[in-house]
Parts: C-alpha cells; structure tokens; sequence
C-alpha cells in the first residue's frame, strides 16, 4: 500500500511522535509511507527514519479550502492507497479532500482524551485509551484502541547516567526531577506550574532539581514561575532546559520523572519512577496498586478541580525520601511496556485496520451523507465560537 499520514503539524509532541514512529514500522512491513504536514521541528526524525516527506501549506482555522485541496492534489498526484490522519483538523480535510472526492479510504486517530462531534462517526477511529474507546462505541460502529507505542529498544534503561547527567549540569547529589513535556496551556500547564512551585516547597535538604524539557507558547509563564521559586530559594532548583529534538539524555538523568501519555511511557521505558500528571489538580504515583487505573483510563487523569500543588508535592517528598523503592518502580513501569505497548505490536494492529478499510470502499453518496452530520456540528461550534469572541 501507498499511505499519506497526516499529521496537523511537525512540532515536537505526542502525537506527532507517536505517527512518525509507527508509519516508520509500517515501512518497514514493506508499505511506502509518506508523512504529510506543516513542516516543523520533527522533519529531520522523518527522515532519520527512511521516510518522504512532502510539507503541507501553514496551518490555518481548519478546515481551511486551502489545505483541502492541498490533501487532493498530494492524493492524486501520489496515486495514494489509504490516508491515514491524526487529530481533528487533518481528518477533516482529509475527508473533504480525498475521502469525499476519490473515495480514497481514510482512517482516522484522535489521542486527546476527547473525540470531537464532527470527527466523522463513519470512519475507522484508533483511540488511545480503552475508556474513550468505551465512551465512544456508543456513537460510533468502528473503534480501535492502539495504545501509545514506545521503542523500547531506542528507550532503554543505561548502565551509566553519568555523562547525561553532565551534559544537562546536574550536581551528583542532586535528586533530578525531570518533565519532558510541550508547554503548551492545553493539558499541559496547570500540571507544569504545579511541578514548579512543588519543587520550592520541598525541603531544601532533600536537593531536589526539577528540569522542565520541551519549549512551546507557554514557555515565558513557566519561566517566570520558576524565576520566582529560584529567587525565594536562593538557588536554581527549577530549569527549563529548551527543547531537544532526542531527550534521550534526559530520560537517562533523571530519578524520578512526572509526565502524562507518551512522555509517561517512555519514563517506563527508561525504567524511572514516575509521577502521572493529568489536569484538574490530578497526580498519582505509578505503584502496583494504581497501575490498574492507569491501563484502564491511559496515563493521565482528571482531578477534583483543585489546586493540585499539595498532591505533587507530597509525591515528589515521598519518593525523595525513599530511594529504596525507585528500583522496584522503574523495573514495573520497564515490565508493562515491554508487555504491552511494544512498537512492533502497535504496527501490526494498525495495518490490519488499513487493510479491512481498503476492502471496505463507500460510495460517493453514502460518502456524502456520512459527512453532514460533522459538517453541521462543526458549523455550530465556529459559530459558537463566533458569537464568544463578539461577546468580548
């Protein structure tokens, strides 16, 4: 098969990681994969990974006529088998573009924890949860769950952190926290700054450094928060490092990481203690007592609303005090994404949806009319949208 990935856009994240990785073990199946998207911080992992990649126009509010017809050409032109689109914006004009005009089978993945109401219902949907896949069965005649996969060989525990640990300037008594996160307000920065004022309530005996990995929109607030803890401190406990195209080495520093998705999984793989972070002030240590939670809802959670400073602070003093059990921490996270979110098995589970959406071709009517329901609802959320911004 001929597949365009569609990714809405190539900045270092998740999702975007996520795609890159699997489209790669796609190939490696023997399918020719392209990567399609605005390009981006991640363009040279595409093609350290062997695959094409052909740049779509800037993104604009989708869907825009503009990238609609960008997909088309891309789809023609490239006599492409199967779109694969990841997220909302590319599904749709995936849809517009290929699916709707061509026919062109098209699959779609959404790994927030919400599947929007004008992702069309029709399509093959990939979740990364089973609670979303749960949630969404009820709307929806054709779900899948792929969890998110790690390369657990590329991610990997290392014998000896020294060199890592130098390279990001970390002192050999430090206890190193590290976030490898996009700082973005999305998800992401509730839980960052909570981190960050956590670390300045700690005992400064305990000499604990939080490394906060990743750039994005967000970054100037959390750089004042952590100026703020320095300065009251006296010294630097809070760093945000910039983004790394590879953290391995700050997976590889760290004794104890915090993190949701992805990030949280590669912790596991690195084998680190790790601190889950969801949104609404939740935070939950990763044990064998909460690890059934975690493979049920995905590695995140949502709170009770409140301030969650107190729940991370106390985690991060727990496990501070406690180096006994790091080991036994890392070696479980290390067991449960050798066993269950391998690379190789996610691929595997992917081109077996590909192949039962090729076989299943629509036609152009049904097409047509499975499209108007998300077109209508997506019509009444810009214009919701609309009537806020007037409101201002």
């Amino acid at each position: 098969m001929r597949i365009l990935t569609c990714l809405h856009t190539l900045e270092i994240g998740g999702s975007q990681i996520n795609a890159i990785e699997i489209a790669a073990s796609v190939a490696r199946h023997g399918h020719e994969v392209i990567i399609y998207g605005p390009d981006g911080e991640l363009r040279p992992m595409v093609a350290g990974l062997g695959l094409e990649f052909v740049p779509a126009p800037p993104k604009g509010e989708p869907p825009s006529r503009r990238n609609v017809a960008a997909i088309a050409e891309v789809v023609r032109g490239r006599d492409i088998d199967l779109v694969h689109a990841y997220e909302w914006a590319p599904t749709l004009e995936s849809a517009y573009g290929a699916y709707l005009r061509d026919g062109v089978p098209l699959v779609s993945t959404v790994l927030s924890m919400e599947v929007p109401a004008w992702v069309p219902r029709h399509l093959p949907l990939i979740v990364g949860t089973h609670e979303i896949a749960e949630r969404e069965r009820g709307l929806r005649p054709d779900v899948h769950v792929i969890e998110p996969p790690v390369d657990t060989e590329a991610n990997a525990p290392v014998a000896d952190n020294r060199q890592a640990r130098k390279n990001l300037g970390l002192a050999d008594d430090e206890i190193a926290v590290v976030s490898v996160s996009r700082l973005a307000a999305a998800l992401k920065l509730e839980g960052l700054l909570a981190a960050t004022r956590a670390v300045g309530a700690l005992d400064p005996a305990l000499r604990v450094r939080l490394l906060i990995v990743g750039d994005g929109p967000c970054r100037a607030e959390i750089q004042a928060a952590a100026d703020e803890v320095n300065a009251h401190r006296g010294a630097e406990v809070v760093t945000l490092t910039g983004a790394m195209l590879d953290p391995h080495d700050a997976y590889a520093a760290a004794d104890l990481m915090i993190g949701m998705g992805m990030s949280a999984l590669r912790s596991m793989s690195f084998a680190k203690p790790l601190i889950v972070q969801g949104e609404a002030g939740f935070w939950l240590t990763l044990t064998p007592a909460t690890l059934p939670v975690f493979l049920e809802q995905g590695f995140y959670g949502v709170g009770d609303g409140s301030d969650g400073t107190p729940a991370v602070t106390a985690a991060l003093d727990e496990l501070s005090r406690d180096r006994a059990r790091w080991a036994g921490l890392g070696e479980l996270g290390r067991s449960v994404v050798v066993d269950r979110f391998s690379l190789a098995a996610a691929a595997q589970r992917q081109l077996d949806i590909y192949t039962d959406a090729v076989r299943r071709p629509a036609g152009r009517l049904r097409r047509a009319a499975a499209l108007a329901h998300p077109t209508a609802h997506l019509i009444n959320f810009k214009a919701h949208l609309a009537r806020q911004r007037r409101a201002r």
